[in-house]
This record gives structure tokens, C-alpha cells and sequence, in this order.
């Protein structure tokens, strides 16, 4: 059996081949190449645009890819959503893809703009937008650049956005959000109906996740006498619960727990307070809930 799986070229290509390296699974490019190989000889990737990965996952030219839901929407293909994958180019959260207009345009909201030009790269998600709330604009597509567009080549624009920053740096107001969007993990409905495909996809699934769930967290653990384990636990912000066992000297207890990484600083002094001993504080890979 050999697993296509397509992971996104351009803005989410580096984030992605981290992602995958901290799952186990690195996928080692060669210069101008398309196709990738990883560690794992069952599993091939090809390196595919964001916007036009679910066409070729839909067609079965790959088995699965990650991308953005935006695009899955914009494209109306029927794919199998195997799992939601928080991450985006600088960031864990989400993408907005938000209506924007010149800071000194008049516009306030969608129904200022009838009769106007809104260039956007989202050309079938922002005419439904637009056509669910009765408003009739006309919609280009952009191939980029899209910031520039407003005023002189469009009255609005519909762009995605992490921050904000760059909308800001072009003097652009945003009015409403149109769409809220993460990286998905997709797959082909026959691919994913194949027993043997679907676990594969389940697994790559799993170990991205607990790749995700790893970041921004480190693990800790310490020793304290039994009388004062209330104490320590009452400092710790545990993932769920902390594991506690016995020592060899039946007054000691072993605590291992998952934090936040930027927890540590305020926690790990507030622990020696508390009467623990040997804390050590290590990084972690994955965290499989």
C-alpha cells in the first residue's frame, strides 16, 4: 500500500514540514521538486498549492492533504474531513478573511458596497456573502497583491488576515468578517473507506496532533514528601491531573505533570516554596490527549 498525502506549497509549506518533523514523520524536499519522500516507505507527499488541494484529494490524485478550510469551501468539492489542524503561517490560531475597505472610504458595512467592485481571491465565498444578505456587487478575482487593490482597481476587498498588520500598513478599515478558517487535514471518501488507507490517515491524524498539542508546553516533574503534596498540588495547572507514584522511601512521592511553557517561570519558584525537591522541568514532542 502506498499513502499519497499532499501537503500545501507557498505560505503553510514551512510550518507544515516543521509539523511533520515533530510528528516523527520528516518529509525531505529536493530543490525544485514537487515530491517529497518521508521516513516511513509507505507514505509519499507532493507539494500542492493550498487552493487547489481539495480538487485533486476529490479526484483521487491524492489520497489525503492538509489545507485551509476556506478553500475547501470555495471549492465545493466533496472531501472526508479527517481532523482540524490549528495552526497557520505564524501562528496557532485562526485566519480571518474579512471585508476591508480604505480607512477615509465611507463604507461602515457589506450593504454600503451595492453596485460596488470587491476584489478577493475568495471569488465563490464572497459572492455568497454578499448574496445572502440581498447585496448585489460585482466580485473579481485577484492574483494577488490584494491589498493594493482598494481604492483605484476596487471600492472593498476580502482578504485573509492572521493579524491585521498588513491591511493596516495599506490604510485598509476591516468592516466584517466573511469567513473564519484553519488548516484541515482532508482525505479522498474511497481512500478513506479503504481499511487499511483510513487507519494510516487516522495515525498521521493522531501524530499531528499530539505534535500540535506538544507546542508552547514542557513537562515537569519533582519529588515531595507526602505532608506536603497538598500544597504542590495546589501550585501545579495540570494538563488533567497529575501522575503521582511512591518513591523507594515510602515518605516521598514522585509528581509529573504537563504546563504551559510559559507557566514555568511563575510555577517552578511557587514549587520550591511548596517543600519540592529535584524539579526538573524537560521539553516535550508530543501530548496525545
Amino acid at each position: 500500500m502506498k499513502l499519497r498525502i499532499g501537503i500545501p506549497k507557498g505560505s503553510l509549506q514551512d510550518a507544515t514540514l516543521q509539523l511533520f518533523a515533530r510528528a516523527g514523520l520528516p518529509a525531505y524536499t529536493n530543490g525544485r521538486s514537487y515530491f517529497a519522500t518521508t521516513a516511513d516507505p509507505e507514505i509519499d507527499c507532493l507539494l500542492i498549492r493550498a487552493q487547489e488541494m481539495a480538487r485533486y484529494v476529490e479526484h483521487g490524485a491524492i489520497d489525503a492533504g492538509l489545507t485551509g478550510l476556506d478553500w475547501i469551501v470555495e471549492s465545493g468539492l466533496e472531501v472526508a474531513t479527517v481532523s482540524d489542524l490549528i495552526y497557520a503561517k505564524r501562528s496557532r490560531g485562526k485566519v480571518r478573511w474579512v471585508l476591508a475597505a480604505p480607512e477615509d472610504s465611507p463604507f461602515q458595512r457589506a450593504e454600503d458596497l451595492s453596485n460596488r467592485i470587491i476584489a478577493t481571491e475568495l471569488v465563490n465565498v464572497t459572492r455568497n456573502y454578499f448574496s445572502q444578505k440581498g447585496v448585489n456587487v460585482r466580485v473579481e478575482f485577484s492574483w494577488g497583491a490584494t491589498e493594493v487593490k482598494a481604492p483605484m482597481l476596487a471600492d472593498a476587498i476580502v482578504e485573509v488576515t492572521e493579524t491585521g498588520s498588513s491591511l493596516r500598513a495599506n490604510r485598509l478599515r476591516i468592516l466584517e468578517t466573511v469567513l473564519e478558517s484553519n488548516t484541515q487535514l482532508i482525505a479522498n471518501k474511497s481512500s478513506y473507506s479503504d481499511r487499511d488507507k483510513r487507519r494510516k490517515i487516522d495515525n498521521l491524524a493522531l501524530m499531528l496532533q499530539g505534535a500540535m498539542e506538544a507546542q508552547e508546553r514542557v513537562g515537569l516533574m519533582l519529588n515531595v514528601r507526602k505532608e506536603n503534596l497538598a500544597a504542590v498540588l495546589g501550585v501545579l495547572p495540570a494538563l488533567q491531573k497529575p501522575t503521582i507514584s511512591h518513591l523507594s522511601d515510602e515518605d516521598w512521592l514522585a509528581v509529573n505533570t504537563v504546563i504551559d511553557e510559559c507557566a514555568a517561570w511563575d510555577v517552578i519558584p511557587r514549587l520550591k516554596e511548596a517543600q519540592a525537591h529535584g524539579i526538573v522541568e524537560y521539553p516535550l514532542n508530543k501530548v496525545v490527549l
